[in-house]
């Protein structure tokens, strides 16, 4: 059997949120639970088959052989206490940053309560300008995990494919406005969000993908991220089994882009939950 992946939404929304403070637009005003959006983040638990699990290590204290599983967070946004309570998530096992804008890392606090769960420190990935940034904003939590009122992190600069917490993840450079960020392939899952560019060198890294999670702002064009044409363009050329469409702003309204799109191609929402089989786990 192959390992399963769980993926959960933590939030779809985009740097405001949704609703949008002082905002009385349709969506703001919209008592579909699918259009209230926190800051975007995804976690991933990978479960491993059983039949291929590795025996626990000293470095991760908690784990028994029967509980061989890991979980990856993608951003610590604002929201991440709140999210976390409302999806369950009781493991983070490592983070992956995409960039160090502040609706991407200022949730990072909370790692803290992590740290305690699993009885040791968390790494923290990201490309090195975002480690750079973060290393500013949280340089008390770059400490020897012995306080439960700090967290307890190892910030580690991404240059290439990874382990982390024993599962494969390839960084995909993506292009954001003026500068360059991450998206992460784990598997046959991609997360590419805020983007409104893929480099020719990335392309290749988003080939064959069962799931394509696309950030995909609004109707209108925006300088830093796709729009809904743009965001399709890009599903048509890599032609993905399956997209959601994530860092979602208020112009537009879950219902309606939901009817105009394929089965295959849908926008995601807050605490969603998809399964996967396929990754080839490295442990």
């Amino acid at each position: 059997m192959s390992p399963t992946l769980e993926i959960t939404f933590m939030g779809t929304g985009t740097s405001h949120g949704v609703p949008m403070i002082g905002c009385d637009c349709r969506t703001c005003r919209s008592e579909d639970p699918r259009d209230k959006r926190n800051r975007a983040s995804v976690s991933i638990r990978v479960k491993p088959d059983r039949a291929e699990s590795a025996p626990p290590t000293a470095a991760v204290p908690h784990r028994e052989a029967a509980d061989d599983e890991a979980v990856l967070l993608i951003d610590t946004p604002p929201e991440l206490r709140l999210a976390a309570i409302a999806t369950s998530l009781s493991r983070v096992d490592a983070v992956l940053i995409t960039h160090a804008h502040a609706d991407h890392i200022l949730g990072m606090d909370d790692l803290r309560r992590y740290n305690d769960l699993r009885g040791g420190p968390i790494d923290v990935y990201g490309a090195a300008d975002s480690i750079t940034i973060i290393r500013k904003v949280f340089g008390y939590a770059e400490a020897p995990y012995d306080n439960f009122d700090r967290p307890s992190l190892r910030f580690r600069e991404m240059a290439g494919a990874i382990c982390a917490a024993g599962v494969g993840v390839t960084p995909v450079p993506l292009v954001h406005g003026q500068r360059m960020i991450l998206g992460y392939r784990i598997g046959p899952v991609a997360y590419c969000t805020d983007c409104s560019a893929i480099p020719p060198a990335s392309w290749p890294l988003l080939e064959d993908l069962e799931l394509l999670i696309l950030g995909c702002l609004r109707y209108t064009p925006h300088p830093a991220h796709f729009n809904v044409e743009g965001a399709l363009a890009t599903i048509e050329r890599l032609g993905p089994r399956r997209t959601l469409l994530t860092h979602i702003a208020h112009e537009i309204g879950h219902a309606e882009l939901s009817a105009r799109l394929p089965d295959n191609i849908q926008p995601a929402f807050d605490g969603q939950r998809v399964e996967l089989l396929g990754l080839q786990a490295s442990r």
